[in-house]
């Protein structure tokens, strides 16, 4: 039988993952975010960041994989080139701002 140990830590895990993905950026990096997307990512990621048929579906984007998203982003993934000479880290950090903040 699983020790109350085990269940404090699944709990406790299940705390940090809800609070990595329920996490407040300020408005103003999310509006930026929404310029960059809008200058960069709207054409093939959608208005509303939902479902292309020619590329991820970013209403989907799982919000506990920040570095995932950073990685993609910064150096391309798939069919979707690099875009770290285009946008700087700060610029990529405000994209994830808006990405988890979602469409306002």
């Amino acid at each position: 039988m699983p020790s109350v140990k085990y269940f404090g830590a699944l709990l406790f895990a299940g705390a940090v993952a809800h609070n990595a993905c329920a996490q407040q950026f300020p408005p103003e990096q999310v509006k930026r975010g929404a310029a960059i997307y809008s200058a960069n990512c709207v054409t093939c990621h959608g208005e509303n960041m939902k479902n292309p048929p020619w590329a991820i579906d970013l209403a989907t984007f799982p919000r506990d994989e920040r570095a995932r998203f950073i990685d993609s982003v910064t150096n391309g993934v798939r069919n979707m080139p690099p875009w770290g000479d285009v946008i700087k880290p700060d610029g990529i950090e405000a994209l994830w701002a808006y990405l988890v903040a979602g469409e306002k």
